[in-house]
């Protein structure tokens, strides 16, 4: 397979390199060789300024992970022929049931359920506040027991409970593609719904995770929308999380004559982006 390099220009190189390992489809930056072209140059009062260029290639043989896939007429032609499988293949549960006819025994007539006992909820309604106090004690003591440095702050945000975990240690507590962020987020909510009724909504971020990722993104998505002008067809990504597919798509939308949709089951739900003029002929 050939060697494959990519240049990216962005604000900073951390946030140019990241983009590319999305581009590469590589998790780890260990996996990566990266070539500074130029440093990033701050301009005056914000003019002037220039962005670092990088040229990263991958450091170990590629996998078939990653990048936005192309995918042809043929293959969009194929999703009627994946239905149809999936019927025939349905099909067989009728042939199991006409089988099941020729059993004589009779059955048992079922028995009247008994109606369950709502159990009491003595959990309180708490306050966007009170909640945001929750998870930021939680927070600090996990942080704690971690024993990283890092301070944890909270805000409310109509009715959002917005917590940033902050600090240079607590990058730990990211992991690969945000894998531990994600868990740490599913914990504090779970923390909170023990303490009331009906939780808010929670946003967590830890070292700035977050914004470098949707940042990241918007590069990706940017250069794919290029390709995908140039060249037509379609483009599917990479399966992403929720919060990352509602990136492509707001950038998507952001650029006219650009579609998206999701399509999968999660966890392997991707977006696909499309020319919305070859998406009318299609319908």
């Amino acid at each position: 397979m050939s060697h494959v390099e990519i240049e990216v220009r962005a604000k900073t190189v951390d946030l140019a390199v990241e983009a590319a390992m999305l581009e590469l489809g590589v998790e780890s930056r260990e996996d990566v060789s990266v070539k500074v072209l130029s440093e990033p140059v701050k301009g005056f009062l914000g003019i002037g300024g220039e962005d670092a260029v990088v040229l990263v290639s991958k450091a170990k043989t590629p996998s078939r992970r990653g990048s936005g896939r192309r995918r042809n007429q043929k293959q969009r032609a194929g999703k009627g022929g994946a239905k149809g499988d999936n019927t025939e293949r349905s099909s067989s549960g009728p042939s199991r049931n006409r089988a099941a006819k020729g059993n004589r025994t009779p059955q048992k007539q079922n028995k009247p359920q008994r109606k369950e006992k709502k159990v009491s909820d003595d959990r309180p309604q708490l306050s966007t506040e009170d909640q945001a106090k929750i998870a930021r004690e939680f927070l600090e003591g996990l942080v704690e027991a971690y024993g990283l440095e890092g301070d944890v702050l909270t805000s409310v945000d109509d009715d959002v409970i917005i917590a940033n975990v902050e600090g240079e240690q607590t990058e730990a507590l990211v992991g690969v593609r945000g894998s531990v962020r994600s868990a740490i987020h599913e914990l504090t909510r779970t923390v909170i719904q023990r303490y009331t009724q009906d939780a808010n909504r929670l946003r967590l971020d830890i070292a700035g995770y977050a914004e470098r990722r949707r940042q990241a993104l918007a590069i990706y998505a940017g250069q794919l929308i290029g390709q995908l002008r140039s060249e037509g067809g379609e483009i599917m990504l990479e399966p992403m999380s929720a919060a990352d597919r509602k990136v492509i798509h707001d950038i998507a939308a952001e650029n006219e004559g650009i579609g998206s949709y999701s399509e999968g089951e999660a966890p392997r739900r991707y977006v696909v982006l499309t020319l919305e003029s070859s998406s009318t002929e299609e319908e």
